[in-house]
């Protein structure tokens, strides 16, 4: 039985689309669909078609029958197809014309459909979109228009999904292929079938039966590396149609909090990820006792009360413990009575299991999984003096609870043995491990101790500080929820570690938040210029204006007019006597005198040249009336620490930035009071600023744009 797509690859019209549905394939599934690339005159004498699907005896020429077929082949990959339909007809018949003045019609239509909107249907990619994005890639009319933003909602969503490599790899292909169809049909000879697999499927996974888990520790606020774990667990349930289980792994109650419990929900929620159902460790204390006790009978644990620097040292260099011995009738009184009860012999032991004490991976090294602890747990209470360690918890609990694969970060690689070994050694059922790379960002710490020490050495002002990795850090920043979700969901599970440049999530967070972010004005208070104009309004006026020009539904705001106008003193610096320059949002002035007094203009004296062509000008300045506006507060950040990657054995107080906030004094149009806490603005040739407080007047924090370097301070 074949299974292959073959893709005229020199056609006059590539089918972009069915490439992209066969992308996805080889991203999701363990069986690969073959593609090939078929010379344009085997094409046309066989099929009289640019692609054809051979799928077993069945053969497809039409690219919508196509993506329909793939569709109903691979559901969990997929998604929305019912709702996608319609779309990939539009597609197929309306954004392939190379009339402009016809396809304009259809722009209008997909662009206002993706005005606040991710994905054309549902918040995946779907069918619809890998149709309409195909179409469009291979349109040549669409060139200058997607690159010129004609229509930013289409823009926008086009370069994201190219980002993701699902469909910018497939131009990669195309070209690769290309080359050696010209290079083979020079020679003579056939080229080598090219197989596009991305790696990304699960091992096992069936369609309803996949099970995932999120399981955090509540012992600190959600960081952006949770949030790539948590929505990388969501997308894998979904695909597969399966559930998602939420679990608060709460065996360290020296840590644990409920107010990081109740905070990691809400920031969850946020995120728009909602689990099946909320479980917690703590739920399978007895469950994990009862175990525990079973390994002892078994001779699969003992208790040790070596201390603790010793046991560190002979684990390190593979020596049996002198308590790894003992009856298993002294282990279960231990464990049982004295560790158990919190007793004075009990808390000097701890409990490990048996494996392998010289073992070439360290973490076979007879591991502790249990120790004591007599700090109350915030759900329990003094129940318990001793604790499972997550190495153990988490298998059993995952075994317990139906998780078929258990998603995380590639450093817990060595310790996938140690998890197989607990289910074994209980006999429990098997849970698939599939490791992804942490998200790492460069100057940027993720311990959970590394920021509580931030937070109580006051350099920040809690957890939800905008130099923080928090979800709620960056969000207080300007971070989007869907420019979140999206940076991770591009970033994908790839096993890669890298350590990434910020710019790179601000960067996906300004696609969404320039088409819809009010433009306002404000400038630099300090040493302010006053522009005296003549043939300026006589009385002060007010008109509305547009608080987008490229999106009108963004609503409008008040512009005011007068003869007395305020300039930055920057810019102001910059303007020469008689030179000609443009107000941005009403006209040129021409700057007759500009009057300065040790090294500042104190003031110019200008006249209104409406009648000036402001494509002449050199210098697009924002102005202000001079008695409209309010005060603002414009913050900007640096990160915490000066070192890109901090190295094994660095301490991170060797490498604090001296100064890390900073404060720009302006003022700000009339409009800006209007705002709410929250709201997220482009203050006109400054960059975005989110409303941060209005408690003490407007405070505004930078939003990063992605480029490494902000107005207000250093880099983003």
């Amino acid at each position: 039985m074949s299974f292959k797509l073959e893709i005229a690859g020199k056609a006059p019209l590539v089918d972009y689309a069915a490439l992209t549905a066969a992308s996805f394939i080889n991203n999701g599934t363990e069986k690969s669909l073959e593609i090939d690339f078929i010379d344009d005159k085997v094409v046309s004498k066989e099929i009289n078609s640019s692609l054809r699907l051979v799928d077993g005896d069945k053969t497809i020429t039409s690219g919508p029958e196509v993506l329909s077929h793939l569709a109903d082949k691979f559901p969990h990959l997929f998604l929305e197809k019912s709702a996608s339909e319609p779309w990939v007809k539009f597609a197929y018949e309306n954004l392939t014309v190379k009339d402009f003045k016809k396809l304009s019609v259809d722009l209008e239509k997909l662009d206002s459909h993706l005005s606040l909107r991710s994905f054309i249907v549902g918040y995946d990619a779907s069918v619809a979109d890998i149709a309409a994005w195909g179409a469009l890639r291979a349109n040549a009319v669409m060139g200058s228009v997607l690159k010129n933003a004609v229509y930013i909602n289409i823009t926008r969503w086009y370069q994201y999904l190219e980002s993701d490599e699902r469909f910018g790899g497939v131009v990669e292909l195309l070209t690769k292929s290309l080359a050696e169809i010209r290079k083979a049909s020079k020679a003579g000879t056939k080229k080598e079938t090219h197989k596009a697999n991305f790696e990304i499927d699960l091992p096992d996974a069936k369609d309803g039966q996949v099970v995932t888990r999120f399981p955090p520790e509540p012992s600190g606020y959600l960081h952006i590396g949770h949030a790539k774990a948590a929505l990388l667990n969501q997308y894998f349930a979904k695909a597969y149609h399966g559930k998602l289980i939420i679990r608060f792994d709460d065996t360290n109650p020296s840590k644990e909090k409920v107010e990081f419990q109740d905070s990691i929900l809400e920031d969850l929620e946020l995120l728009g990820i909602k689990g099946d159902k909320i479980t917690y460790s703590s739920n399978y204390f007895n469950e994990m006792y009862d175990l525990a006790v079973k390994m002892i009978k078994e001779g699969k644990a003992y208790c040790d009360d070596t201390p603790l620097e010793q046991m560190r040292a002979e684990r390190m260099d593979g020596i049996k413990s002198a308590r790894r011995d003992r009856t298993v009738e002294e282990n279960l009184r231990v464990f049982t009575e004295e560790m158990k009860n919190g007793t004075e012999e009990g808390l000097k032991n701890c409990l490990r299991a048996k494996i392998d004490y010289s073992a070439l991976n360290k973490t076979l090294r007879d591991p502790v999984i249990y120790r004591c602890n007599l700090t109350p747990h915030h759900r329990t209470g003094s129940e318990w003096k001793m604790y499972p360690t997550y190495d153990f918890c988490v298998p059993i609990v995952d075994a317990i609870e139906g998780v078929t694969h258990a998603l995380r970060t590639i450093e817990y690689r060595d310790r996938n043995v140690q998890y197989e070994w607990i289910l074994q050694a209980l006999n429990l059922r098997k849970v698939h491990v599939w490791d992804f790379a942490r998200v790492n960002f460069i100057r940027t710490l993720l311990s959970k101790r590394k920021l509580q020490w931030f937070v109580d050495k006051q350099y920040v002002s809690n957890w939800d500080d905008p130099r923080f990795p928090t979800v709620r850090g960056i969000r207080r920043r300007g971070m989007s929820v869907e420019g979140l979700r999206n940076f991770v969901i591009s970033q994908g599970p790839s096993k890669n570690i890298i350590n990434l440049d910020w710019n790179i999530i601000w960067s996906a967070n300004k696609k969404v938040i320039d088409p819809i972010a009010p433009r306002h004005t404000a400038l630099a208070e300090d040493h302010l210029v006053h522009v005296k104009l003549s043939k300026g309004p006589e009385k002060e006026f007010s008109e509305d204006r547009p608080k987008h020009k490229k999106n009108p539904d963004v609503g409008t705001k008040k512009v005011y007019f007068s003869s007395d106008l305020l300039l930055e003193q920057e810019d102001a610096k910059a303007i020469a006597d008689g030179e000609e320059v443009t107000f941005m949002d009403w006209g040129n002035v021409i700057c007759d005198k500009v009057i300065k007094e040790d090294g500042l203009v104190k003031e110019i004296q200008a006249t209104l040249h409406l009648d000036g062509d402001f494509r002449k000008t050199s210098k697009k300045l924002t102005w202000l009336a001079a008695d409209k506006f309010v005060h603002v507060d414009l913050v900007d950040f640096d990160h915490l620490i000066t070192k890109d990657k901090l190295d094994e054995g660095d301490n991170f107080e060797d490498f604090l930035t001296p100064k890390t906030e900073f404060h720009t004094k302006a003022i700000a149009d009339v409009n800006v009071k209007d705002l709410k806490v929250g709201d997220v603005i482009q203050f006109e040739r400054k960059g975005y600023f989110r409303l941060d407080s209005t408690d003490n007047g407007l405070v505004f924090f930078t939003v990063p744009d992605g480029k490494s370097v902000n107005k207000y301070g250093a880099k983003a």
